[in-house]
């Protein structure tokens, strides 16, 4: 009993760590259907980001989180504006392999300004080891992980769903002509949703760190995960990312502890027995 609560504790921190790393992929690739697989990359620079200001200039950890969300929504702000803006209307495989391109050149701009190796993270004190509690033992960052998780989860809906800016954003990407025609302005609202999805990336690689590691191949290793993720909750919802990415972390953690020879077999076993029976994802809507 004692060894399955500890799995299902750390399968969800891990479930929750994936969350907070694709959801900026839910909202690029769900809300305004851009196929965007360079959100590694920008999950890649909210680590270094991190990594850089704690071990190079001494930030605490937290204080490093702002700047971890910042720099790389102040890219994605720069890049939708002067490249992903002219691929809104381009082909599914244009989209695709523009993407794949930025994440190769990502790959080497970090080997060339940090080199190969895996950064280091010192996490603080009041981070670091573990809660004793009646049959699990729990990991205080991965507690603070699966809080993040939650807190991002709830906002992240709230503004989507309760807000006028999520309201727009819907308009927007339903019919951008009536949308323009009703006074929206559909390009600032597609640039204030990229930084978000890129922010959250950032957020997610910065929180990453300590359990995935960080080097230049970062956007590459992981790629896969985020889109499991998305695919599996369904594209563009929130809640379904959030499900999927627990229910994800949960599996790949139990198949590596009961069957570790087969190592990540599990989480695309899940995978496509899921699709198979929702070929939409968990909370995916047929494309009208």
């Amino acid at each position: 009993m004692e060894s399955i609560m500890t799995i299902l504790f750390d399968g969800i921190a891990a479930g929750m760590l994936l969350f907070l790393i694709s959801v900026g992929l839910s909202v690029t690739l769900g809300l305004m259907n851009f196929v965007n697989l360079a959100h590694g990359a920008f999950a890649m620079l909210g680590g270094y980001a991190c990594v850089v200001l704690l071990n190079d200039y001494g930030v605490p950890f937290l204080a490093t989180l702002p700047a971890a969300i910042l720099v790389p929504a102040l890219a994605g702000i720069v890049l939708e504006r002067t490249l992903y803006r002219r691929l809104y209307a381009a082909s599914d495989l244009d989209q695709v392999l523009f993407s794949i391109g930025l994440v190769f050149m990502s790959v080497a701009a970090a080997h060339y300004f940090f080199g190969a190796q895996q950064q280091p993270l010192h996490l603080p004190e009041f981070l670091s080891g573990q809660i004793h509690l009646p049959g699990v033992d729990v990991g205080v960052y991965r507690l603070f992980l699966i809080a993040a998780g939650l807190a991002v989860a709830v906002l992240l809906q709230w503004s989507v769903i309760r807000t006028s800016f999520g309201a727009r954003l819907r308009a927007a990407v339903d019919n951008q002509r009536v949308a323009r025609g009703m006074g929206i302005d559909v390009n600032r609202v597609f640039s204030l949703t990229f930084a978000l999805g890129s922010a959250l990336a950032g957020l997610g690689g910065a929180l990453g760190v300590e359990m995935l590691g960080l080097d230049p191949e970062f956007p590459v290793k992981y790629m896969v995960y985020f889109l499991i993720v998305v695919s599996v909750g369904g594209s563009g919802n929130i809640l379904g990312s959030l499900y999927a990415a627990i229910l994800l972390g949960v599996a790949d953690v139990a198949g590596k502890y009961y069957v570790p020879q087969i190592g990540a077999f599990i989480i695309y076993a899940v995978m496509v027995a899921t699709l198979i029976f929702r070929p939409h994802g968990l909370f995916g809507r047929p494309h009208k």
